[in-house]
């Protein structure tokens, strides 16, 4: 695992998360850029889109899952997957640090507001972008696979 990427993006999203918690009142919104970006305090007892509302038990247990499994297999990732590794960093980086907030409060601390999306946060972001990062290497070896025969 690579565990710098892991603990970097558990530290920015909790001291993110901890600095909103400070300077903001829930529900308190800040124009960035007028009706494109807002910094928006809001808690998310759910997922994405608000689903599975109140199911902190499922999303620790799907959590320590994808953590435990992140930690089996990545010793088996080839080290010339760079891609796919940096991936399950971010994957694992951002999943604990959303567990953090599921245990201490129920809830998972938002705050970028594009208007047009649900509201989120870094470790949102570092999972979204981790799971790119695993599925684009998926699809490529896939790719390469299939152009060596």
């Amino acid at each position: 695992m690579p565990i710098l990427i892991v603990v970097f993006v558990v530290i920015m999203d909790q001291l993110s998360k901890f600095y909103i918690q400070t300077h903001m009142t829930l529900g308190m919104s800040i124009p960035v850029i007028d009706d494109i970006f807002h910094i928006t305090y809001v808690l998310n007892p759910g997922a994405a889109f608000g689903l599975f509302e109140h199911q902190t038990l499922f999303f620790l247990i799907v959590a320590v899952s994808l953590v435990s499994a992140a930690i089996y297999f990545y010793p088996r990732i080839p080290k010339k997957y760079s891609l796919l590794r940096f991936g399950t960093g971010l994957l694992v980086g951002g999943a604990i640090g959303n567990v953090i907030d599921r245990i201490k409060t129920g809830y998972v601390i938002d705050f970028f507001d594009f208007r047009i999306w649900p509201v989120f946060n870094i470790a949102d972001a570092a999972i979204v972008c981790g799971v790119g990062c695993i599925v684009f290497t998926m699809v490529y070896l896939h790719k390469e696979d299939e152009a060596n025969g």
